[in-house]
């Protein structure tokens, strides 16, 4: 009850102020569910009218490269680097595999706000902004994986202070746990070299997709980013992991496999705070597992559910059914992501290297 009188006080904020419709909850609306949706709420130039119709430039990756923090003639040098984020990974999905899966999570919302800088982490920023992303819709109280950042940060500035960037950190972790939770068979090639962001928003979150996202929403969010279709669908099997609230699906329940929705109903309880598994089969491996789902309606989200149409239907059958096609193409997919509007050694002006993962450098 709790949940849903929360969603209703978000949901008439929105309405209520001349922001109503310059966030994602209404015009973009994939992460609050309207019963309708009604153009007049939206104000011409709100972010549902600015979808771009084609794709941006495919991400550069400039100023990043492999073995970033291995060149010993760079001031950049600290070969412990990778292997301590490794090592961190490594324990925290050991003990709790979940943890892996908010960390890619965290990637992935690092990385579609602002690009790979990071921003994600921050609490105070360089204009003293406390409401950052971290307090945006989809990131308050959801994301994960903080702690392992920061004790991979603190081990690497004991060993190399000043060097290693939080932005790799978190792309690196990313990887890690992608080849923790997929039993060592998904092996991202993943560059460093980014700098940290200086600055975070709240209201900027709205560029990322939610679950209530239909197909268009998704392509054109991925466009805006410079990524493909396909690579919206291939991200997009990283729901084999992790939990879901129930207040993201409840109201798709009769669309699904029958069997599968008495068995949501039964989890939930009528409580949408309740978390399940998103993957009902291997819910801890990250495996093409997503795409039969998909296929058999045994899926959470509406945009999980949305990949089952003609314009998608394609890809997800082909990951479904060929042997190590889907993980390859998560691995080039999630290079790729991790190279969306870095920020370099050239970037002074907004960028560092910082001392503390959560705030900006004095």
């Amino acid at each position: 009850m709790a949940t849903k009188l929360a969603a209703l006080i978000v949901l008439a904020a929105f309405l209520a102020g001349p922001a109503a419709c310059d966030g994602a909850s209404i015009c973009f609306s994939g992460w609050l569910r309207l019963p309708t949706f009604n153009p007049l709420l939206c104000r011409r130039g709100s972010r549902m009218n600015r979808l771009p119709r084609q794709r941006g430039p495919s991400p550069s990756g400039l100023g990043l490269s492999y073995g970033y923090y291995d060149n010993r003639r760079s001031r950049s040098y600290c070969p412990r680097a990778e292997g301590i984020v490794r090592g961190a990974v490594r324990d925290a999905v050991a003990a709790y595999p979940g943890i892996g899966a908010g960390l890619i999570r965290l990637f992935f919302h690092d990385c579609f706000v602002r690009g790979c800088d990071a921003s994600v982490l921050l609490t105070t920023t360089n204009s003293n902004n406390s409401d950052t992303e971290r307090e945006g819709p989809p990131n308050k109280n959801s994301l994960r994986g903080f702690e392992v950042i920061d004790a991979a940060k603190a081990a690497i500035e004991a060993a190399c202070p000043g060097t290693v960037s939080c932005a790799d950190i978190v792309a690196f972790a990313a990887r890690d746990a992608s080849y923790f939770l997929s039993n060592r068979r998904i092996n991202i090639r993943m560059p460093g070299g980014r700098y940290d962001g200086r600055e975070s928003f709240a209201n900027e979150t709205d560029q990322l997709p939610g679950p209530f996202s239909n197909v268009t929403e998704l392509q054109a969010s991925f466009a805006a980013k410079g990524l493909t279709s396909d690579e919206m669908v291939v991200l997009s099997g990283a729901h084999t992991i992790g939990r879901a609230r129930c207040m993201f699906f409840s109201s798709r329940l009769p669309e699904m496999d029958p069997a599968f929705a008495a068995k949501l109903r039964a989890q939930c309880n009528g409580n949408d705070d309740t978390n399940v598994n998103q993957d009902d089969v291997t819910p801890n491996v990250l495996d093409k597992r997503y795409y039969q789902n998909v296929i058999d309606r045994k899926v959470l989200f509406t945009s999980d559910a949305v990949l089952n149409s003609t314009e998608t239907m394609m890809q997800v059958r082909e990951n479904a059914n060929r042997a190590g096609a889907w993980e390859r193409k998560f691995e080039r997919a999630m290079e790729n992501m991790g190279k969306i509007g870095i920020k370099t050694r050239g970037d002074q002006q907004g960028a560092e290297i910082r001392k503390v993962c959560s705030r900006v450098n004095n």
